[in-house]
This record gives C-alpha cells, sequence and structure tokens, in this order.
C-alpha cells in the first residue's frame, strides 16, 4: 500500500495530513494502516495521562509514584518507537538527537527510550 506523509504531534495528540493545519513535532511517511495504529496509539497515551492525573489527584498509599507512571511511560515509549520506524531521516535525527534512539531500539534489542 502507499505510503504518505503524516505530521505528529505528541503534544497535540494528533496525527494529520495537512502540515499547516497545526503545529508538529514529527514527519512520518506511513500507510493508512499505520497511520491508524499511531491514531490509536495517541488516543491511549490521552487515556493513560487522563487516568495518572487522576492516580496523582486521588493516590493511593501503597500506589509507588513508578507504578503510576510506569504504564503512561511505556505507552510513550513504544510511539516513539514507532514515530522512529515511520519517521523520515530528519524525524530518525531528531529522535536519535534528543532521545537517544537508535534503530535496535526499535527493533527490541536497545534500551528502553
Amino acid at each position: 500500500m502507499e505510503k504518505k506523509t503524516y505530521y505528529v504531534s505528541l503534544q497535540g495528540r494528533s496525527l494529520l495530513e495537512d502540515q499547516g493545519a497545526t503545529g508538529y513535532e514529527w514527519e512520518i511517511r506511513a500507510t493508512p494502516e499505520e497511520a491508524d495504529m499511531i491514531r490509536h496509539m495517541l488516543e491511549q497515551i490521552d487515556e493513560k495521562e487522563v487516568s495518572t492525573f487522576f492516580a496523582y489527584t486521588f493516590p493511593w498509599p501503597d500506589s509507588p509514584e513508578e507504578d503510576v507512571n510506569a504504564s503512561y511511560q511505556s505507552q510513550v515509549d513504544e510511539l516513539y518507537r514507532q514515530i522512529y520506524k515511520l519517521g523520515t531521516e530528519e524525524t530518525r535525527e531528531q529522535l536519535h538527537r534528543s532521545l537517544r534512539i537508535s534503530p535496535g531500539m526499535v527493533e527490541g534489542e536497545g534500551e528502553e527510550v
């Protein structure tokens, strides 16, 4: 299937085809199915963020902060790996510089992001 260019914003929880529609952090080339996967991941991150907010607002004494953050961070790390995998050369270079993501990490061979 043919790949198109999409613009991803983790901060804005968006994946758009129109570069000028809103601000974005990353540019990727993806099939419609891959784009749907990224959209779903962004939705999951948004849901995790809301649940994490409530966990901090109404904390349980037996829930360590690391446990509350682990699920959210895991989703964010996976999204960054997918963005790296689908990203343009410039996107990959930016992710490598800012988050130290490398090809081995995308294939599941490296450390967490």
